[in-house]
């Protein structure tokens, strides 16, 4: 049997010489998650937070960042089973900012409102405490339109470089 020309159908690749890997800088750390609002979801959120502040050389904020994700989601999943919760994280002005929104609709009565928000500052003592101690500032309200629900955020501050 003769050989059979073969001819190539795709154009060879040129490949150029790649850049140097650096790490990401802390101000485009950006991570946002959807995730269900189901107790193995705390897991994921925490292991996300460490690796994107690993990556973002901010490997000294990883258990604080993953502490601080834990509890939120931890509260917003008890709050709203099974229901879609969102975390966001983002370094600004020289913080962590992390921002929770779940679906937890808004109380119109006066008195249940002040319940409901007393129980989840309640249950969110562990974090109290770490956003004390690390200077930052926390908080829960009203999340607006379009999604309504609750939005809980916290602040931490990173030390002076």
């Amino acid at each position: 049997m003769p050989p059979t020309l073969r001819t190539a159908l795709c154009p060879v690749t040129v490949t150029f010489p790649r850049p140097p890997a650096r790490p990401p800088r802390k101000e485009a750390l950006a991570l946002s998650l959807t995730l269900p609002g189901e107790p193995h979801c705390a897991r994921v959120a925490r292991e996300s937070v460490r690796a994107v502040l690993r990556a973002h050389r901010l490997a000294e904020y990883a258990d604080d960042g993953a502490l601080v994700a834990n509890e939120l989601l931890v509260i917003a999943g008890k709050l709203t089973p099974g229901k879609d919760v969102y975390l966001s994280l983002r370094y600004r002005a020289g913080a962590l900012r992390f921002v929770v929104w779940d679906q937890h609709p808004r109380h119109r009565d006066p008195e249940a409102l002040t319940l409901c928000e007393e129980r989840r500052r309640r249950q969110l003592w562990l974090l109290d405490f770490l956003v004390h101690e690390r200077g930052g500032d926390w908080g829960v309200g009203e999340a607006q339109a379009p999604g309504r629900g609750t939005k809980s955020w916290v602040s931490l501050p990173l030390a002076e470089e």
